[in-house]
């Protein structure tokens, strides 16, 4: 699907480890005690799952969940519309293809800015639709409206996905439950944040790659939303670098389980107290990889700043205050054209 840049072979920044190791000891977290809706019905189970979880954030800002209510069939309908939606001809995806002005649909490799990434996607928008800022106008206050784009075959795609994301959003919420109580916030501290949200889910699809050494199905990056929900096909290939010694580790998925990964946005609002890492996705030369991400976001308008209740004296703000859709939007807009201005990162808002 995509030839390997000569130049590339040579990026510093991709070049791979010999000793990426497989991580067994990545916490696996058993979320069956809170399966209905009263999180905090038996407080002492309660507050061993968030100790668990605040350790998890802690140490890893990457972890498993098991017992976590998602149905099987349902993860078992949305890999199978994914192996049929991308086992299309080029020119059936093509027809849902994003662009500059809605960035929900299909896209390639090839479409990005540098050919480095050896993937093709799908990304679906959970609310429909999503607001997002129409311009990189500060003062500029219009929005534009994206809505999905669904193709004709397989017909059951747009039923299956949303039905999908429904069960995501309830996981999501759940977990950022928990991880505001580790934080000693009440538990729904940050519910409010995502009744307008920007939060959008994606298909991946990693064909087989004869050159798995010198190119990478995913580059190296840290996510910038609040929380990411990952699911995954029996193919491993995520590669998380660890935190206490900054090793690239293997994530070996786990039956039915979901890879829970703290975005930078929790990083921001905990003030530093929980950090988001890097990680990339390795390529299997014999096999083709699946895997689901939910990209859990806050509304356009929320200012991203650190949360009141964690900063004090001691312990300032460690951000300045920004707006999430600019920066959405930025970051977005990046993929198809060289903006004037540097494109934004999270740690630009940073205090020094």
């Amino acid at each position: 699907m995509v030839e390997v840049d000569p130049d590339f072979i040579q990026a510093p920044e991709h070049t791979r480890k010999p000793n990426v190791i497989e991580a067994e000891n990545i916490p696996v977290i058993d979320l069956s005690p809170i399966l209905d809706n009263n999180i905090e019905k038996d407080h002492l189970v309660f507050d061993e799952l968030v100790k668990k979880i605040g350790s998890a954030c802690k140490e890893w800002g990457f972890f498993q969940v098991i017992n976590h209510g998602v149905p099987l069939e349902s993860r078992e309908r949305i890999i199978s519309v994914g192996k049929k939606f991308f086992g299309q001809k080029m020119e059936e995806k093509k027809k849902v293809r994003r662009d500059l002005v809605n960035f929900m649909g299909y896209y390639e490799s090839e479409l990005t800015k540098n050919v480095r990434d050896w993937k093709e996607v799908f990304d679906y928008t959970f609310q429909e639709p999503t607001l997002i800022p129409a311009s990189l106008d500060p003062d500029d206050k219009e929005v534009t409206h994206l809505y999905n784009r669904w193709p004709e075959y397989p017909p059951e795609m747009r039923e299956t996905i949303q039905e999908y994301a429904q069960h995501m959003k309830k996981l999501a919420i759940k977990i950022m439950e928990l991880i505001a109580a580790s934080l000693g916030l009440p538990p729904k501290r940050f519910n409010d944040f995502f009744k307008d949200e920007l939060t959008w889910m994606r298909l991946n699809h990693y064909p087989p790659c004869p050159n798995p050494d010198v190119v990478l199905g995913c580059g190296r990056h840290k996510d910038t939303n609040a929380l990411t929900v990952l699911a995954e096909d029996e193919v491993s290939g995520l590669e998380v670098k660890r935190k206490f010694d900054g090793e690239w580790v293997l994530v070996k998925p786990l039956p039915n389980a979901y890879i829970i990964n703290l975005g930078e946005i929790i990083q921001v609002w905990s003030n530093d107290t929980y950090e988001s890492l890097e990680h990339r996705v390795k390529l299997n030369t014999e096999k083709a990889r699946l895997s689901y991400p939910f990209f859990l976001y806050p509304a356009h308008y929320t200012i991203m700043e650190p949360l009141k209740e964690l900063i004090n004296d001691e312990n300032p703000p460690k951000y300045k205050p920004y707006n999430l859709g600019k920066f959405v939007v930025t970051k977005k807009r990046s993929n198809f054209m060289k903006l004037d201005a540097e494109n934004i990162q999270t740690e630009h808002f940073k205090i020094t």
